[in-house]
């Protein structure tokens, strides 16, 4: 247990440094927004690019990788759904919302560097299939339930060009979408933007731990408790299990395994809070679901690791 808590600790001491440092003032909000802008836009971006650029796209696009893990993806919106319907007794357009949180795992600011720091950066190309397609997987399904929800299906397609058209400006998407290209291509990048690149991916994920940190700060865990606890623990717990049954009945190898239920073992990300806010429903609940699935998965996820 103490070799396992010596992987992810790590990972959450930074987050939890950036929490500090933005709590008592030490970094102004401003400068945690200018930190996650670099991340998200340009560094983040680098690293996928680069990932995708050198992914064995026969071996990490594996129909079986991406079933297990989307499967429960889907299996944990529709339980969000049903259970903020019939336990909750919200309204449908909340009950969306979430299920939109219980679906959307931290892929990248937690997936990845618990993968990386568990079993090598060698090992992550389960972990990059899964997240080349994330963002637009859970969109599409939570913005076209939202439209079913809010007009009976009549503004389905005004949601659906909304969201095609923030995907085709989301940095994340543009980096995976050039880094497939260059694959595709089999083009090798010049040497020089190779290491420049490089250079860039390299500071991603400890700026981006950091300033996930100062983002959570704006968060107060208020709101029903039983929501809250509904999200957590779909993220926490439904989901990877499915991933790891799914994933054994499917033959994933070990590797492959590894990658999908670390994945989905993590904490809802910041943009369920953000789908929420932008819907205007179940804001709180997200909110919160998001900062303590983020304290809690460092139990958690050291549960799975140990499993694993």
């Amino acid at each position: 247990m103490l070799d396992v808590l010596a992987v992810t600790l790590p990972v959450f001491l930074i987050i939890g440094a950036g929490y500090l440092a933005v709590w008592r003032n030490l970094f102004s909000q401003a400068q945690v927004d200018g930190l996650m802008v670099f991340t998200q836009s340009f560094a983040i971006p680098c690293l996928l690019f680069l990932a995708i650029a050198r992914l064995d796209l026969g071996q990490g696009f594996d129909w079986r990788l991406l079933t297990s893990y989307y499967s429960g993806s889907i299996l944990c919106f529709a339980a969000g759904i049903l259970g903020a319907r019939l336990w909750l007794k919200r309204g449908i357009e909340d009950a969306v919302a979430i299920g939109f949180a219980a679906m959307f795992a931290n892929t990248v600011l937690l997936g990845l560097p618990i993968a990386e720091r568990a079993y090598g950066v060698d090992s992550l190309t389960p972990n990059f299939a899964i997240i080349a397609v994330h963002a637009a997987f859970c969109y599409l399904l939570g913005t076209t339930a939202m439209e079913i929800a809010r007009a009976g299906g009549g503004g389905m397609l005004g949601g659906m060009r909304s969201v095609g058209r923030a995907m085709a400006r989301n940095s994340l998407m543009i980096g995976v979408g050039l880094g497939l290209a260059v694959n595709l291509s089999g083009l090798p990048l010049p040497g020089p933007v190779d290491e420049a690149v490089g250079l860039i991916a390299s500071a991603a994920l400890p700026a981006a731990l950091f300033g996930l940190g100062g983002v959570l700060v704006q968060y107060r865990p208020e709101g029903d408790a039983r929501g809250i606890a509904l999200v957590c623990a779909l993220s926490l717990v439904v989901h990877p299990a499915w991933t790891f049954a799914a994933g054994s009945l499917l033959g994933l190898s070990q590797g492959q395994l590894r990658g999908a239920v670390v994945t989905a073992a993590m904490a809802p990300g910041v943009n369920a809070y953000l789908f929420a806010a932008i819907h205007g429903r179940a804001v709180r609940i997200s909110a919160s679901a998001v900062l303590i699935g983020t304290a809690a998965s460092v139990v958690t996820a050291s549960g799975w690791l140990l499993l694993l």
